[in-house]
This record gives structure tokens, sequence and C-alpha cells, in this order.
């Protein structure tokens, strides 16, 4: 019985009639190579069965020339109070150093990102750079993340895709069960859920629920729609920030509602500064609790909160990214980091409720 000849490289060349450099660039998703092209190659590649094994690492070393990878922080620049970005990066920077790879960052706004538009300044700095592979810190729309995954080497931080081919590395939205374990535990038992309205992203406000909501079941606690806030697209929607803690008050005043929990710290501490200006003080009132573990600003008490290793989480990201551009046709890859309860002062026992005169 003659033996079935192994599939290679030159192989998959001769059927789609390229040259072998092209395929072996395909295969590594290296931006050089169209995405039509890559994705042929990729194709082709599934369907004789040919696995790829690079043959060579993709770091440098000190004295070789580093590869460049970009970083994108999808925030306007005037929204960067108690962000999360400059942690995370200083993770991809510090790894970075360690696999001798070059870090080019760059600010988008994703609310202003047009997928529509033929040419992206974003594309032409991946040419011009030469980056490698990119990182996406924070959402983008799904439509303009498709389109840099199809172009060049993709790992999001932060946020999470449905059905593209993007790896992420993100913190374990789940421990949230555990900070309804830990209210409950302060005796509270009418605990509420906020978040703020986001123009772009937001879907992991949404996991950060579900986790509160499994929290709340596993308790046996009463979880009412009514008491959730900017969750479901068409109920209980607060457009700023101040609504939420009109909302808040509203709950604690009319339903006792004695704990809150927050999908981020920047809107726990918005939250409770809000409070205070209508003669709501947390924790004697209520308690509120976060997500993140970031410093609090001034004036304002240390949140108990979710502690996120943010650098951990950068330093992941390059590691991932790194893999990613030297198996492009891998199984999509998820990371998630863990958090750790970190006691603040914004939690107590349950404070006044039902009072009118708050």
């Amino acid at each position: 019985m003659p033996r079935k000849r192994s599939v290679n490289q030159a192989e998959i060349a001769r059927r789609l009639q390229i040259s072998r450099t092209t395929v072996s660039r395909s295969l590594s998703n290296h931006p050089a190579i169209s995405a039509v092209t890559r994705a042929k190659v990729q194709a082709m590649a599934a369907s004789l069965g040919y696995r790829h094994v690079p043959t060579r690492v993709i770091r440098s070393g000190r004295q070789g020339r580093s590869i460049t990878i970009g970083v994108v922080i999808g925030v306007p620049v005037c929204d960067t109070a108690m962000a999360t970005f400059p942690m995370v990066l200083r993770g991809i920077q510090e790894r970075a150093q360690v696999d001798h790879v070059a870090v080019d960052v760059v600010t988008e706004d994703p609310s202003v990102w047009d997928p529509r538009a033929a040419r992206q300044p974003l594309f032409r700095r991946i040419r011009e750079r030469r980056w490698r592979g990119l990182i996406l810190m924070y959402p983008f729309p799904p439509e303009s993340v498709d389109q840099i995954a199809r172009r060049i080497s993709t790992v999001s931080v932060l946020s999470e895709y449905d059905h593209l081919a993007v790896d992420t590395v993100d913190t374990d939205h789940a421990d949230i069960a555990g900070m309804v374990r830990h209210l409950a535990a302060a005796g509270h038992e009418r605990i509420g859920f906020v978040s703020w309205r986001y123009r772009v992203g937001g879907r992991w406000a949404l996991r950060r629920f579900g986790a509160f909501a499994e929290g709340m079941f596993q308790l046996g606690l009463e979880l009412r729609a009514d008491w959730v806030a900017n969750i479901h697209r068409e109920s209980n929607r607060c457009e700023t920030p101040e609504a939420v803690a009109a909302f808040v008050a509203q709950r604690l005043r009319r339903d006792g509602v004695t704990a809150w929990v927050c999908a981020a710290d920047h809107q726990a501490y918005q939250l409770i500064g809000d409070l205070r200006a209508v003669g709501i003080e947390v924790p004697r009132d209520c308690s509120v609790t976060g997500f993140d573990g970031i410093a609090p600003p001034p004036g304002m008490p240390r949140l108990t909160t979710l502690g996120v290793a943010h650098e951990d989480i950068g330093s992941s990201a390059v590691a991932r990214l790194l893999s990613r551009i030297l198996h492009a046709t891998a199984p999509r890859r998820k990371i998630l980091v863990e958090t750790r309860l970190v006691e603040g002062g914004t939690v107590g026992p349950p404070g006044a409720v039902g009072n009118t005169d708050l």
C-alpha cells in the first residue's frame, strides 16, 4: 500500500499557485500579506489537514532587531479619569521588555471609528510601523475589530467579542458572586446592581451582572428587575451618572435597597459623591461596592471592591499575542485573571431604610 504523502507548505503553495514564502507568511498572519490571501492559505491548510508548527521563534535576542507590536487604547483622550489602562499598559511594557519586543502605543476614540471608511489611519500606521501584532484595550465596535483582526494578529484586553477570531485576556467577572456573599454576610438582603450606559461596548457590565444574579440566586435573595439599572436595553435606562444616583436614592427610600453593586470603581466613586450631594451617606445609609481596585479620588473613602491584577493582564496579553503570531490558525483562547476582595470603608450593616426624610 503506497504511503500517504505528508502535506507541507510547498504543497499548499503548488495548489494555490503562489510562492512558498507567501504561504509561510500567511500561516503566521503576517500583515504584509492581504487578508484575502491569508484566508485562502489558511482555508487550504485546514482542508488538507496541515498543522502549522513554526520553525523559529519570533522574539529576537538582545543583539537582534526587535519586532514591534501595537497597543490601541480605545478611550477618548478627555475620558481618562480613574482609568485602568495605565496599569495594564505597564504590564504590557514590562513583559515586552523581557521578550525584546518594541511597543507602539496609540489612542483611538471608539465612538468615532467608522468601519465603513475605506481608509483608516490605524491601518496605515500598521504598515508604516511594521506591526506584527496588535493589542486592543477596551471595547471597539465589533465591525471594527473584525476589520482589524483580518489584517493582523490581534488580542483583545478587557473586552470579549463573539464570533470573531480574536483572543481575549480579561478579568474573571464571575468573582462578583463573592461580593454578593460579602454583602449578605454584612446583613444586607435587598441588593441592587447599577452600571452606566456606554456608547460603545458595555458587555463587560452584562457579564458582571450575570455573576451578580448567580450570587443572588445562590443565597436565595430577591432579584428584582427594578433594582437593576442600565443592563436591560429598554428598562431602567439612566443616561447620566446623576440619573443613576437618583435611581439608587429612589429605591433606597421606596423599597429599602440597602446595598448596591456597581459594575466598576469609577461608577461607584461617582455614585458615592452624587448620593452625598442629596444627603445620603455611604455606608451610613447604604453600602456601595465596585470592581477594579483603583485608588480613591481625593475626599472619598476607600471602596470595598474586587482588586484586579491589571499588570498581570497586560503581561498575559503580550504572551498570548506572541503565541498567536506564531500559531495563527490555532483555536481561539480566552484567558481569565482572578480578582481579590479588597475591604474598604463603603460597606456596613443595613442603615436607614424606608426613611422619607433621607
